[in-house]
């Protein structure tokens, strides 16, 4: 039976300006750190503080933006973060081609992209539930983690080719212009929202109650204490991987991109699969046995040898996103649902803010351990960390959630 997804335009031109963009990030995921390390020779500490430096606004600006979020209009801001990040990314290739590129700028970059991004990712989970019916929701995000998967997949291997033929800088404006596409098709939806009906207050106070309403609810408090969770032991992962995989394993660009594709198979996989896995288990266990058997997989990266680390990371990375994806799908379709409209923007940054605030933390402990106690261990230090998470939901009512119509929003 075909989706009454396929008869939204604006849905439609949701997901293509996803897909667009998320196509060239995954370019910069692996260019800008090898740019860091061919380019400007960082130090493992160094490639590690770029990405935390990419996130740190996350924990900064995530609790203000949310209030915007939820004050204005969600598809400009979309936009306007759109054309920011263009322009950001877009400055790497132009001062690189003069020879003046320096970790300064690969810094001043990574803030500024992040930041953007803050604002735009805030609004993209919150303006979903304006474009499709609430009982779509689940169908609509499976729809956008395929492509986001898709991206994933196709994007190392692209990445790889790119800054093997063109160098790791001028691989980069590949994703600059797949904002200016992605900015284009936002601008092109015409749904017009309507702008917050709730009474507005100091700032603190409405970051207060999106804090509270998260905090309240066991079920979200329980997602978001996991997520948070492992992003710390993930980063603290993948912080140093890039360097750990040149450096100990002697992998070229070419093969990192490649292995990179193999693994986000089970991103795919995951998306494609994820609201059957929540209908045949119950959203709640689901979730639970996704999350266990997320973290386990990971345990191989550490033990990887130059010679055979191709199979163990391809392995490792392919159950590790397998679970992570098909988790999220059902969680944020959980969450949107659960969550009334004029406190999306808010909750949803309140969770971020937890989620990816501790992943500066993750990134320089990454970096530190990698230099004090030698990337390999800092390795498996990660993987044991991203294996446990799991604990977090034990005592949550996730246990005995069948559907996302049996949780009841709290603190409303």
């Amino acid at each position: 039976m075909r989706s009454a997804l396929w008869r939204k335009p604006d849905f439609l031109r949701l997901w293509s300006a996803q897909s667009v963009s998320q196509l060239g990030s995954e370019v910069t995921v692996l260019a800008l750190p090898l740019a860091a390390i061919f380019v400007v020779h960082a130090s493992t500490f160094e490639v590690a503080a770029l990405n935390v430096v990419d996130v740190l606004p996350f924990a900064l600006f995530s609790l203000p933006a949310g209030v915007w979020v939820d004050r204005l209009r969600r598809r400009p801001l979309m936009v306007a973060a759109d054309w920011g990040r263009a322009l950001a990314l877009g400055s790497i290739p132009v001062v690189y081609a003069f020879g003046s590129l320096t970790l300064s700028q690969l810094y001043v970059v990574g803030f500024a992209s992040g930041t953007l991004t803050v604002f735009f990712d805030v609004s993209y989970q919150s303006i979903l539930p304006s474009l499709v019916e609430h009982h779509e929701l689940g169908d609509a995000n499976s729809k956008l983690e395929t492509t986001n998967s898709g991206a994933q997949l196709a994007g190392p291997g692209i990445a790889g080719l790119l800054i093997g033929a063109i160098t790791a800088p001028y691989a980069i404006a590949v994703d600059a212009a797949s904002f200016v596409g992605s900015a284009l098709l936002l601008g092109a939806i015409r749904t017009v929202e309507e702008t917050a009906t709730h009474v507005r207050s100091r700032m603190r106070t409405e970051i207060a109650e999106g804090l509270r309403y998260v905090v309240g609810n066991p079920i979200l408090r329980a997602m978001m204490l996991f997520v948070a969770l492992n992003n710390f032991f993930s980063i603290l992962m993948m912080s140093i991987f890039l360097v750990f995989a040149v450096r100990d394993l002697h992998l070229h660009a070419a093969t990192i991109g490649l292995i990179v594709s193999l693994a986000n198979v089970g991103t795919l996989f995951g998306a494609l699969t994820a609201t059957r896995v929540g209908r045949t288990l119950g959203v709640g266990p689901a979730m639970i046995v996704l999350a266990t058997a997320s973290g386990f997989g990971n345990l191989l990266i550490p033990f990887a040898r130059a010679g055979y680390a191709i199979p163990f990371i391809v392995l490792a990375r392919i159950v590790y996103a397998y679970c992570a994806i098909a988790m999220n799908v059902n969680g944020i379709s959980l969450y949107q649902a659960i969550t009334p409209d004029r406190m999306l923007g808010r909750a949803n940054a309140s969770r971020r803010f937890v989620v990816w605030g501790v992943i500066p933390f993750g990134g320089l402990i990454g970096g530190a351990l990698g230099a004090g106690i030698g990337l390999r261990n800092a390795m498996l230090v990660g993987a044991i960390g991203t294996a446990l998470s799991f604990v977090a939901l034990l005592p949550s009512p996730l246990r005995r959630l069948r559907s996302v119509e049996d949780a009841v929003p709290v603190g409303v």
